[in-house]
């Protein structure tokens, strides 16, 4: 028991001693750790190694474009037609909708210059054509009256007192006939009612109106035996054989048109007909609802077909001058570039980037990149502009003819047959197969297999290009796999290039369509 108790003993003290040395060792060591620690730290982390085979690659940048050139049977397939860059007038228009309104130069007021009571009414209904000089009404007053009657007198004496031998006798009582008459002129009483007086010495009890213009009554006071001050409006009077347009124009087309511009103007009364006229005036104030202005436009209207509260639509013409100018079809817009295909002739086709001005109808100005006379291309310019990133994106790799869509094109000694795993690929990863095989269906072994899919950008949808490049192993018996991720599910552009020491043994173009979302 006492053996037991000293060894007991002995082995605590040796694990005490053993413990603090351990201690210490690590405690001097602790300080050289933690600064390498330290070091390690702000150390900048390293750069991720190159994409190797059986990986995956990162969608590329978008891909810039690159001149190529089309077989003539690859042209027709896609359906491209060309256009000419023109210089000629350039006539833009606006169109919107606007009313017909009287106008306000063409209108007259009748109303008489002494008190009266109306008798007859003959013009005696609204909208009523009326000739100048016709007889609207007959007025009987009593100030009227005592008027002829003084110019009865005056002319008598005249008469009488023509042969007077009195200085000024004579005289006074001319002057005393011509302010009579001048009264009965400042009243508008017509030159044939003075006549007549003259003629019969009788005074008429009525007096007729006549209308001082032509046009159609748009407004009636008269009516029988109504008294009227000379302050009353009897009648308004339209002149029509020219109307008013008022039309909405938005603030952001009101800087492009002027005074003089021509208009022209159609309306669902008369189908197929369309009436010219100009831009008269634009109101200088913007509806704070509407955001528009309205813009007036005078319109001749001889046969009296466009009438007063009529709904019309409003064509305006503004002229721009003469610029260069392409089809709004021949244009890739990119969000940021606009470009054009030039068609060099031969299937040869060169992308260039140009500035455009205002569309104009179905055409854009071209303020810079285009020459008069050159000829670019006018449709399929989507497959062109995904036929030129893919040749980008290949780089020195030039692809076959277009137009021999999925297949094979081989090259002088091996085929090449492409699978996915699983078939059809989707969205993220896929396994990718190539089996190589030369003339005769051998297998081909050791050689280089790239396998490059390319989406091209869609700037309509916001977009970029994605390209994913993966290499792949030899497998042995002619079988070549590797790994890859596909961003995106859609239509993809295939291209399978095989080499061996430098020399290329065959390539494959083909398109894939990956299942999965955007």
């Amino acid at each position: 028991m006492k053996n037991y108790r000293t060894a007991f003993t002995l082995a605590l003290m040796l694990n005490l001693v053993l413990a603090g040395g351990l201690a210490l060792v690590w405690w001097r060591g602790r300080p050289v750790r933690l600064g390498a620690r330290l070091r390690r730290l702000a150390r900048p982390a390293p750069a991720a190694p190159p994409e190797s085979g059986g990986t995956a690659g990162v969608s590329a940048p978008e891909t810039r474009l690159v001149p190529l050139q089309l077989s003539p049977e690859r042209l027709q397939s896609i359906g491209v037609q060309t256009g000419t860059v023109e210089a000629k007038p350039v006539t833009d228009e606006i169109r919107t909708v606007g009313d017909v309104e009287v106008d306000e130069t063409r209108l007259a007021s009748v109303q008489v210059r002494f008190p009266g009571w109306i008798q007859k009414v003959f013009a005696d209904s609204t909208y009523q054509y009326i000739r100048k000089g016709q007889p609207l009404f007959t007025i009987y007053s009593p100030d009227l009256v005592t008027t002829e009657q003084e110019y009865l007198l005056a002319r008598q004496n005249r008469d009488e007192l023509t042969r007077s031998s009195v200085p000024g006798v004579a005289s006074g009582a001319a002057s005393l006939l011509e302010a009579a008459t001048e009264r009965l002129r400042q009243w508008q009483v017509p030159d044939r009612e003075i006549a007549l007086l003259e003629s019969t010495g009788k005074v008429r009890p009525e007096l007729e109106i006549d209308s001082p213009v032509s046009g159609y009554i748009t407004q009636r006071h008269a009516l029988p035996n109504m008294y009227v001050q000379p302050e009353t409006r009897l009648y308004t009077v339209a002149d029509l054989s020219t109307v008013w347009v008022y039309a909405q124009v938005f603030q952001t087309d009101v800087a492009r048109i002027k005074p003089g511009d021509p208009a022209t103007v159609t309306t669902d009364a008369y189908p197929g007909r369309s009436f010219q006229g100009r831009v008269d005036f634009i109101w200088p104030q913007v509806d704070l609802t509407t955001r528009t202005q309205r813009v007036r436009l005078v319109f001749p209207n001889a046969g009296m077909k466009l009438t007063p509260g009529m709904f019309v639509n409003v064509r305006l013409e503004i002229p721009m001058g003469t610029h260069r100018v392409i089809p709004a079809s021949g244009v890739l817009l990119t969000g940021t570039h606009q470009v054009v295909f030039i068609d060099h002739g031969g299937g040869y086709l060169e992308p260039r980037e140009i500035e455009l001005g205002p569309r104009v109808g179905d055409e854009y100005i071209v303020l810079k990149g285009l020459k008069a006379g050159e000829r670019i291309v006018t449709s399929a310019n989507f497959l062109i502009d995904s036929e030129s990133q893919l040749q980008a994106a290949l780089g020195s790799f030039t692809p076959p003819p277009p137009g021999a869509g999925t297949a094979p094109m081989t090259g002088p000694s091996a085929n090449i047959e492409f699978s996915t795993i699983p078939s059809p690929p989707h969205k993220g990863g896929n396994t990718f197969r190539v089996k190589l095989t030369d003339s005769r269906g051998a297998p081909l072994t050791g050689a280089q297999v790239t396998v490059s899919f390319f989406m091209p950008a869609m700037p309509a949808m916001g977009m970029a290009a994605m390209r994913t490049v993966t290499q792949l192993s030899d497998q042995g018996g002619g079988i070549y796999e590797g790994s890859g991720k596909l961003e995106s599910g859609g239509l993809w552009q295939v291209s399978v290039v095989a080499q061996k020491n430098g020399r290329t043994l065959a390539s494959k173009q083909l398109t894939v369509n990956a299942e999965g979302g955007m």
